[in-house]
């Protein structure tokens, strides 16, 4: 018996030894070098489309009466609209509502009920030069209620592009300067990755303002600039 289960030990003995080789030599391969940087770039955008909410805001003791009021006062509204040149495609209604509601005077005492009706239009406005002249006209036609001017940029791709350029320049010349600082030089890329910010569209709060504060005013309203921002992840590998 001792005979036989002499060869299977030696066996076994000898594949545990051979795991353990193939173990230490695994253990002990060189990994390889790299070197991971981040780049960045920052680009300025002037906006060049503006999306303003233009309101009628109409009241009445009977319900029709404030109907007809509101429609033929919102109707004026876009044909004065559409007279800055503006297409109907960029002209959208938004919100329409009729509503009643309780009005006291400034002593508590009942006026009675009063029906209330609301019909906003969504503007876009191609051509932002015409912004001040679109809102005064609006405002001469009853618009008595401005939700505000939002800016944006049509088409972002080309200064997009521009900006990765930036942010991959600016990874490789930290890489260049770290790999010099220890005596090394930069080898092939062995990762890359990049998050953008692309700047959404931006609010001037104009909410509330009714047709007095839109002509006081006389609509001085810049659109700014917009910040889009750029990060690239880099990983080299150094030679």
């Amino acid at each position: 018996m001792r005979t036989k289960l002499l060869l299977p030990t030696i066996l076994l003995i000898a594949a545990v030894f051979l795991s353990a080789c193939s173990g230490s030599t695994a253990l002990g391969q060189s990994q390889p070098r790299t070197i991971s940087v981040t780049g960045t770039s920052e680009v300025f955008l002037t906006p060049d489309i503006a999306y303003i909410s233009i309101g009628v805001h109409s009241e009445a003791e009977s319900a029709k009466a404030a109907f007809e009021a509101n429609n033929s006062q919102t109707q004026a509204v876009i044909d004065a609209i559409k007279g800055q040149a503006v297409e109907a495609k960029d002209i959208q209604t938004t919100n329409f509502s009729i509503y009643q509601n309780q009005k006291y005077s400034p002593t508590g005492e009942d006026l009675g009920t009063y029906f209330m009706t609301d019909n906003t239009v969504y503007v876009t406005i191609r051509d932002i030069t015409k912004i001040g002249d679109i809102l005064d006209a609006s405002v001469s036609a009853g618009a008595n209620n401005i939700y505000g001017i939002t800016f944006d940029v049509q088409d972002k791709s080309s200064v997009l592009a521009s900006g990765r350029d930036q942010a991959v320049a600016d990874a490789r010349s930290q890489a260049e300067q770290l790999v010099t600082a220890i005596g090394a030089s930069l080898g092939e890329v062995q990762t890359i990755s990049y998050y953008s910010s692309s700047p959404g569209p931006y609010y001037y709060d104009g909410r509330g303002m009714g047709g007095a504060a839109v002509e006081a005013a006389s609509v001085p309203i810049s659109p700014g600039q917009l910040t889009l921002t750029v990060s690239v992840n880099i990983s080299y590998f150094l030679q």
